[in-house]
């Protein structure tokens, strides 16, 4: 029987997201510190830990069938795979960020100056979008040190909250990428592998809809049946149940997560009472 071979990345916060995922799709698999490859107990896929700039290029020779890693990686790479999901989780930002005491007066600051970064192929088809000269100074880590050692003049790196460039003396000017995790895959998977994968995409669409969503019950009169309907349509419709007390029903149905506070307020407006709100572990739609 055949087995999809799936890359993530061996350590930090990524990581841990990926196999978080894997675990809340019900696969089962051991990691130890020093693991680098494991089988899942209840699933045809082996894990391998790898580090994330690898991974597009051992998706592309085939070494691995598909990959959990961030969209930046996957466009600075450039490899031949396909992006077959995006996540949601790991949200960044490939930015531009300069020394706090400079003045930004557009992407022409950069002509002639010298950027730091980990991503020399993404910012270099900025500068040629931009029709910007200028030296890039590739180094692996630490990328916001750069201008405070004299390095560089600007940086160019990911950015989550921005909380490290202002520790650093810096601040973002622009923004060259919106990255969140992806899987990509081999693009010539077999019949077999992509049947796994096939299977393995409905877990995860079932644990990212169950993620966005929310599970509401609540009490209402019979009076106010249609336009509390309105308020939540639910997947299809809500379910509307009688209550022992007649002239009163119980409602429940699904609302988004970010839709939430919002309906709420409408419902309580309408007449619902005794709101209950109830996580969600898998949706299946």
């Amino acid at each position: 029987m055949s087995v999809l071979k799936i890359a993530i990345q061996k350590n930090g916060r990524l990581s841990d997201n990926s196999k978080k995922l894997l675990e809340e799709c019900g696969i089962k698999f051991s990691n130890g510190i020093s693991v680098l490859k494991t089988k899942a107990h209840n699933f045809p896929v082996e894990v391998l830990f790898l580090r994330d700039d690898d991974i597009p290029q051992y998706i592309e020779q085939q070494v691995a069938d598909i990959g959990i890693l961030g969209e930046n990686m996957v466009f600075e790479k450039a490899k031949d795979v396909t992006i077959v999901e995006q996540l949601g989780f790991a949200s960044c930002r490939l930015s531009l960020a300069i020394p706090k005491e400079e003045s930004y007066t557009g992407p022409g600051y950069f002509m002639n100056r010298k950027i730091a970064t980990s991503y020399p192929k993404l910012l270099n088809d900025f500068l040629k979008k931009h029709s910007i000269t200028a030296e890039i100074e590739e180094i692996s880590g630490s990328v916001e040190i750069a201008p405070g050692i004299g390095l560089a003049d600007a940086i160019c790196d990911i950015v989550s909250s921005g909380s490290t460039l202002l520790t650093n003396g810096l601040y973002e000017v622009e923004t060259i990428l919106k990255s969140q995790a992806v899987i990509i895959a081999y693009k010539n998977l077999s019949l077999e592998k992509q049947t796994i994968l096939n299977s393995l995409l409905f877990r995860i669409r079932a644990v990212k809809n169950a993620k966005e969503n929310k599970y509401i019950l609540l009490n209402a009169p019979e009076s106010a049946v249609n336009r509390i309907c309105e308020i939540l349509p639910g997947m299809k419709s809500p379910t509307i149940l009688p209550l022992a007390e007649k002239g009163w029903c119980s409602l429940h149905s699904v609302v988004k997560e970010d839709e939430f506070w919002e309906r709420i307020n409408q419902l309580k407006e309408a007449g619902a009472e005794g709101i209950l709100v109830i996580p969600i572990e898998k949706m299946i739609l």
